[in-house]
């Protein structure tokens, strides 16, 4: 994915480096670097688990990636490292042991991850007293998007540095970008934070509606037909999910309920610390707390309406 050349940045091209974790929409965010980023040299994939490595570079174009077997082999031959894990104890691990690198000078770092702001603003730092550059670029999308390139990327951190990162967002691995070029890196994950806490509240929403709709005697099917009606797009597609019952038919969640507490906890710790108050993802959070306990981390953010279900007398499952 590098450019360096057009960037000014190095003589001669090297490798990027992306580091992947169990994020379902990262792989596809791979994907579409490797299709459409115009690559100069193939993609260098870093997992903690080698096999996941391996079993992803397997679905993409033969000759267009390579595995680094450790965080070292990655970084040292990359001049651009994209990096989405699951949670803050996960990305400021995988920093630290980024920052033990000799000669990080002018690599420029870029998270995905939807972390804490305050999170943001320390792998900042640490990146900044290692003379390196970053960008702090979270993405809205589920994981379908995210392989149909159509995520909504934003991007903050100084400017010089997000004009080098813009070329693998919209176009290749998004739809659109939200540019807070020169503001604070944590502005871009603060957003990310609360734009989450409105998807909480629609799969809250249509799931109080669905619940509402079948013991008040309107039913699903009408209720569908309106939420397709007014609200097409992600409202229409959580609605077939809960009537399909693939909230709990999944093997492996879309958005899993591990990490969708994980931001409610954001969002409220933000609440709190602002002085405002959020009931409706305090509402939502006790939902998914029912959720993990019934489904364990296989449970998936869409699950609220099963504990919206169990809350009104009805089986979990429909």
């Amino acid at each position: 994915m590098d450019r360096s050349r057009k960037h000014g940045q190095s003589s001669s091209p090297l490798h990027p480096f992306s580091q992947i974790h169990l994020l379902t929409a990262f792989k596809g965010m791979c994907k579409n670097l490797v299709g459409k980023g115009q690559l100069v040299h193939p993609l260098i994939i870093s997992n903690r688990t080698l096999k996941r490595a391996k079993d992803f570079q397997a679905t993409l174009p033969f000759n267009k990636s390579t595995i680094a077997k450790t965080i070292t082999d990655a970084v040292s031959d990359s001049d651009i490292i994209f990096t989405c894990l699951g949670d803050d104890a996960a990305i400021k691990e995988t920093v630290s042991s980024i920052c033990e690198i000799p000669n990080i000078k002018g690599k420029l770092f870029v998270d995905c991850s939807t972390i804490h702001p305050d999170t943001t603003n320390a792998i900042a730092e640490s990146f900044s007293a290692h003379g390196a550059e970053f960008v702090a670029c979270p993405v809205f999308g589920a994981p379908a998007m995210a392989d149909a390139g159509q995520l909504v990327c934003v991007l903050a951190g100084p400017g010089d540095s997000v004009k080098k990162v813009l070329p693998y967002c919209k176009g290749v691995m998004g739809r659109a970008n939200i540019d807070f070029s020169d503001q604070p890196h944590a502005k871009a994950t603060l957003l990310k934070i609360i734009g989450n806490t409105f998807i909480l509240n629609m799969v809250e929403t249509l799931s109080e509606g669905h619940v509402l709709a079948e013991k008040s005697g309107l039913g699903n099917d009408n209720l569908h037909q309106f939420v397709e009606t007014m609200f097409p797009g992600p409202y229409t597609a959580y609605s077939g999910r809960m009537m399909s019952g693939d909230y709990y038919k999944r093997e492996q969640p879309l958005f899993g309920v591990d990490l969708a507490r994980k931001d409610a906890k954001h969002a409220l710790d933000l609440a709190e610390s602002s002085g405002a108050r959020i009931r409706d993802i305090e509402v939502a959070d006790g939902h998914l707390a029912d959720v993990q306990k019934y489904m364990g981390s296989k449970g998936d953010i869409a699950g609220i309406y099963g504990a919206v279900r169990e809350e009104s007398g009805l089986k979990f499952e429909n």
